[in-house]
Parts: C-alpha cells; structure tokens; sequence
C-alpha cells in the first residue's frame, strides 16, 4: 500500500526527523506539511501549507480529504508555560484536528507523538503526563487505526536542521544510553520508519513505547 500522509510539526526537530524518512522512503508517494512558517524543505512527493491556527482548519479543510495517514508531530513543552496553555496546545488543537481529519478521511492511519511517561490513567500527579494521558486516550476513541508513540531520547537523523540549541551537548549520551538502557533510547529514523510501517502493515499495540518503536521499524 502506497501512503499519502500529513505531516504537522515539521519545523520541529521530530517532524523533521520523520518528514526526512517519509521523503526518503519509496513507499510514500505524497507528503502534505502543515507548518506555521516556511519549512524551507522542496521536494516532487512534498506540498506544504502555511496555516498558523490548526484550531480552525475552515480554510484549508477541504485540502486535508484523499489521505490514508497523518504522523502528528506538532507538540510543546510543559515547561514555562501554564496548565491551561499545555492543555489548550496538547489536548484541544490536537483532538480539534484528529476530529476534523476523522470527518474527511475516517480510515486514516493517525499517528501521534506522546512521550516516555504518559499517564493512560489519568489520575496520577504529573500534570502533563494526565494531560498526554487524555490526548491518547481520546484519540483512540476517534481512530480504529490510531498508534500511540512514546518515544524517550532520541537521536536526530544525519542533515537534520531543526535541532535545538542543547542537543550538541547531549547528542554524546547517546550511544551510552542504547547500550545501558536500550528501553529509553531510539532514533528519530526509527520512528519514521515505524510510523510508515504502522501506515503499511499495522501492529499489534496501539500504545508504542521504545522497544515497540525499534521493533516496528525493522519488520
């Protein structure tokens, strides 16, 4: 199966990292991103969008129909900012835009980028691993074919643009971290690659956590 799929968050070092593995990949022969801003990215599978309000898709609604996948990568730190402003950019643009996306293409593959600690249960004292909790748990409901992704640290993909500024100091721990804890450490071409497989084949769990990542991303 050939996947046409929407990327959101590429500007962002894990978009980029899975947009990257989507150009390079045969089996995905359309890309459409939705950025904010210019990706800078040009490419003959790739179109992009610039829409700065993914709260009010209105006017670009009609241009997300004919997709079989969305690897939702658009996300935020809680740090710095408050409660209220996590969950209104984790939880209600990104359900907002799994519900239109649902309407227009119910059989999509919607793959969502959480993180390593999300709480499915929603009770525990973490605020931002309730509010993931939720955002998942939701989707879920949405999608029949809804993947899960908690990624830990991940290594960018060789050429990567979008890295932020503190990665060069960390980016050594790496290769030390696969080797001790292999159950916390994977790369940005893993969950690309994993992300096309779940498009492609399917899989078994629809929460993935590293070792489901990794081993999704070599079947």
């Amino acid at each position: 199966m050939k996947i046409k799929t929407i990327i959101t968050g590429a500007t962002g070092m894990v978009g980029e990292g899975v947009l990257l593995e989507c150009l390079n990949n045969p089996d995905v022969e359309q890309i459409l991103v939705i950025n904010r801003r210019p990706g800078g990215v040009t490419h003959p599978k790739l179109r992009e969008i610039i829409h700065k309000d993914l709260m009010n898709l209105a006017p670009i609604e009609a241009e997300l129909a004919g997709y079989n996948a969305c690897f939702f990568c658009a996300g935020i730190s809680s740090v710095g900012i408050s409660k209220e402003e996590y969950k209104h950019i984790t939880y209600d643009i990104t359900l907002g835009f799994g519900q239109t996306l649902a309407k227009l293409n119910p059989d999509t593959t919607f793959c969502y980028v959480t993180g390593a600690g999300t709480d499915s249960s929603e009770q525990g004292k973490v605020a931002w691993a309730r509010v993931k909790g939720a955002t998942e748990n939701d989707l879920l409901k949405i999608f029949k074919n809804g993947y899960m992704f908690r990624p830990g640290f991940m290594k960018a993909t060789e050429g990567q643009k979008k890295i932020k500024s503190f990665y060069k100091y960390i980016a050594w721990l790496y290769p030390i971290g696969r080797a001790l804890y292999p159950a916390g450490f994977c790369t940005l071409k893993e969950v690309g690659q994993a992300m096309i497989k779940a498009a492609t084949k399917g899989y078994s769990k629809k929460v993935l956590e590293v070792k489901d990542i990794v081993e999704l991303a070599k079947a």
